[in-house]
């Protein structure tokens, strides 16, 4: 069995998880995020997988 996971789904997963928990914190959180997602797009760890 192959399991493949992308990085930017789990990011987007905690991101939302934090935002939940601590809403004040929504503008770093978002901040974070965006940072994080171009950061894969640009240097192309979004197609690393997990086997």
């Amino acid at each position: 069995m192959n399991l493949h996971l992308g990085l930017t789904p789990l990011i987007s997963l905690l991101a939302g998880i934090l935002i939940l928990l601590v809403p004040r914190l929504l503008n770093y959180i978002v901040a974070i995020y965006l940072i994080a997602v171009g950061l894969i797009g640009i240097l192309g760890a979004g197609a690393m997988r997990l086997n």
